[in-house]
């Protein structure tokens, strides 16, 4: 099955993210972690791009780039094939070390690059491996709070200051972002999804439902996700991008006043 085309992000600004195959650790030792951060800071300065954030956890890395002067699949092949190359050698073992293609999300707005901001940050409380972000040190939070590292956080610090940047992470338990959206296993199947978008739209395949006006798209996704479909499950059945139905989504809940989206996400482990 062909792969689908990245959606391009207007300001070129990206969460990444890319998992150890199956999976599997990608960093066992203080080492992994620093030689990473090393090669990460090596094709910053190569291929141009500015770092938001990153997190390294144990068996995944999130990152928050704006693209610079090479793309960004051209500086990850690069970064990706240094560092396996290491590591390879470091724990006598030859093949791939991450899982596919690195996955990625465009952020379109500032509001929602805070909220994968934070959601970087976070991740390793919501894994159970800290208390607190700042406890953490494997991400770019002591680069915000204390200054100096790899992370370019004059443009987060521009619209809010370390005092509110602190107070800005000590929310944020329900931010769900690429990899719980993405990976989500929805609760509805998708013969059960389309029956529902049939009832509420009059459309049962992609292309008659891209042609609706935008309300009544806007209608059958804001069902769809109530009745337990994925983002993801949303966007294959609707053919609406991934961000496109997500905002879809997350602005019934605004207007119903609810706290967090129901993408069906369940409880995914995120380390």
């Amino acid at each position: 099955m062909p792969r689908g085309a990245r959606e391009r992000s207007e300001s070129g600004t990206y969460h990444v993210m890319f998992r150890g195959i199956n999976r599997q650790k990608i960093f066992c030792d203080e080492e992994d972690y620093a030689r990473f951060l090393q090669t990460l800071e090596r094709y910053k300065l190569a291929c141009g791009f500015e770092l938001f954030a990153y997190c390294l956890m144990p068996n995944h890395v999130h990152l928050l780039i704006r693209e610079g002067g090479e793309p960004l699949a051209t500086a990850f092949r690069r970064l990706g094939a240094s560092y396996v190359y290491w590591y390879n050698l470091k724990y006598d073992r030859v093949g791939h070390l991450f899982q596919d293609r690195y996955k990625s999300e465009a952020i379109h707005d500032d509001a929602y690059l805070l909220t994968a901001l934070r959601y970087i940050h976070r991740n390793p409380v919501k894994a159970g491996l800290c208390a607190a972000p700042a406890d953490y040190p494997y991400s770019s939070y002591a680069d915000y709070v204390d200054g100096g590292g790899l992370t370019d956080t004059g443009f987060v610090l521009g619209m809010i200051g370390r005092e509110e940047f602190v107070e800005f992470h000590r929310r944020g338990e329900d931010d769900r972002c690429m990899d719980e959206l993405e990976y989500a296993e929805p609760r509805l199947s998708d013969r059960k999804a389309v029956a529902v978008m049939k009832r509420c739209t009059g459309c049962d395949a992609p292309a008659d439902y891209l042609n609706l006006e935008d309300e009544k798209q806007r209608e059958g996704v804001r069902t769809l996700a109530r009745r337990g479909a994925s983002i993801r499950q949303i966007a294959r059945l609707t053919g609406l991008s991934f961000c496109r139905a997500r905002r879809m989504a997350k602005a019934g809940r605004a207007l119903r006043g609810d706290d967090a989206l129901p993408d069906g996400s369940g409880e995914e482990t995120v380390s």
